[in-house]
C-alpha cells in the first residue's frame, strides 16, 4: 500500500469517527398548547398533529359558563406557549386572566374569529353574542383557521404541516356537515322544535331550520322560574311537542319538570335524548372528539323527532344506548 493510499484511508476513519461522535440534532419539542374548551382542544391536536401537546381545562360534563380555573389550571395557562380560549363571554368566570394573557400576545380568543355579521346577538346584553358556534360546522371552520393561524404564528417553519392538516380536516367537517342536512331534513317540517335545557342550539337551528327554545337563557347561570316551566308546558301541549332533550353538561330537573308539566295537562312528552351542548364526550371515545360530538346531536334529535337516521350515525361509529 502506497502513503498517499494509507494517508487516505486514515483521513476517512478520522472522518468516520469525527461523524459519529458528533450528537444528532434532536427534533424542536413540541408546542405546548392549552385549550379551554374539548372542542378547541380537538382542533388543535387535528391541525398540529405531533407538532402539539395539547391539554383541555375543561373536560366531559363540565360546563364553561361557570367553570372557575384552579391552582394547576393557572399554572398551566402561565407556562404554555399558546393558550386557545372560545372567547364571545363563554368563559365568563376565566375571563379577566384570559384577556390579560391575550394582551401579552400569549392567548388567542379563536371563538371571536366568527364574522360579526354572523353572530347572534344576545338579546338582553348589547354588544353580547351567543357563543355556541360550534354547532353550526359552517361557523366552526372560522376557529379551524384561527387555531391554524395560531400555531403557524407560533411554528412558522411548520406553515405547510399546519395548512395540510387544516384542509384534511376542513373535508371532514363538510363532510359533517353534508350528513346533518340530509339527515334533519327528514324531520317532518312540524316538528322542528329543538326544546333543550338552555339555549346553546341557536346556530343550529338557523343552519338546519329548526325552532329552538331553550328553558334558561343562553348561559346556564340564568335561571327558570316557576312561570317560565308552566307556559312552556303548556306550549308542549297546545303544540303536540313529543319530545324535548337533556343535555350532558346541564341538570336535567328542569327537562323533568316540563314532561311533568305536560303530563298534568294530559300530553306526554319523551325524552328525546342527551345532546352535547357546552361539552364533548368521554376522552378517547368518537363523542370525545367534534366530530362525534355533532353527529351523535344530528342523529339522535332526527332519530327523536320523527326524521330517518342511522342508529349508529354518519359513519357507524356512535356508541349504542347513548
Amino acid at each position: 500500500m502506497t502513503r498517499l493510499s494509507r494517508r487516505r484511508l486514515l483521513g476517512q476513519a478520522a472522518s468516520a469517527l469525527a461523524l459519529a461522535a458528533t450528537p444528532l440534532r434532536a427534533a424542536p419539542p413540541a408546542l405546548d398548547i392549552v385549550a379551554t374548551t374539548g372542542m378547541i382542544a380537538d382542533a388543535a391536536r387535528n391541525i398540529g398533529g405531533d407538532l402539539v401537546n395539547v391539554r383541555a381545562l375543561m373536560g366531559s360534563g363540565v360546563d364553561p359558563h361557570s367553570y372557575r380555573q384552579t391552582r394547576s389550571d393557572i399554572v398551566a395557562l402561565t407556562r404554555a406557549d399558546h393558550v386557545l380560549w372560545h372567547g364571545l363571554y363563554l368563559e365568563a368566570q376565566m375571563e379577566d386572566m384570559l384577556l390579560k394573557l391575550s394582551r401579552r400576545g400569549t392567548a388567542t380568543p379563536v371563538g371571536e374569529a366568527v364574522p360579526r355579521a354572523q353572530r347572534i346577538a344576545h338579546d338582553e346584553y348589547e354588544g353580547r353574542f351567543d357563543p355556541h358556534v360550534w354547532m353550526a360546522p359552517a361557523l366552526w371552520v372560522h376557529v379551524l383557521r384561527a387555531v391554524r393561524d395560531a400555531l403557524t404564528t407560533l411554528a412558522p417553519a411548520h406553515a405547510d404541516t399546519f395548512a395540510a392538516n387544516t384542509d384534511a380536516y376542513l373535508a371532514r367537517i363538510t363532510q359533517l356537515d353534508i350528513y346533518a342536512q340530509e339527515v334533519l331534513s327528514t324531520v317532518p317540517p312540524a316538528s322542528r322544535v329543538l326544546m333543550t335545557a338552555h339555549d346553546a342550539f341557536g346556530y343550529f337551528g338557523r343552519a338546519y331550520g329548526f325552532e329552538v327554545i331553550g328553558v334558561q337563557g343562553i348561559s346556564t347561570e340564568s335561571e327558570a322560574g316557576l312561570n317560565r316551566i308552566r307556559t312552556l308546558s303548556t306550549l308542549l301541549a297546545e303544540r303536540d311537542i313529543r319530545a324535548v332533550f337533556v343535555e350532558t353538561s346541564v341538570s336535567d330537573r328542569n327537562m323533568r319538570a316540563l314532561a311533568e308539566g305536560a303530563a298534568a295537562q294530559n300530553h306526554e312528552v319523551r325524552i328525546g335524548g342527551s345532546l352535547y351542548s357546552d361539552a364533548m364526550g368521554k376522552p378517547g371515545s368518537y363523542e370525545g372528539t367534534y366530530i362525534g360530538m355533532i353527529d351523535h346531536n344530528v342523529t339522535t334529535i332526527a332519530a327523536a323527532l320523527g326524521g330517518q337516521a342511522p342508529e349508529r350515525g354518519m359513519d357507524g361509529l356512535l356508541q349504542a344506548g347513548l
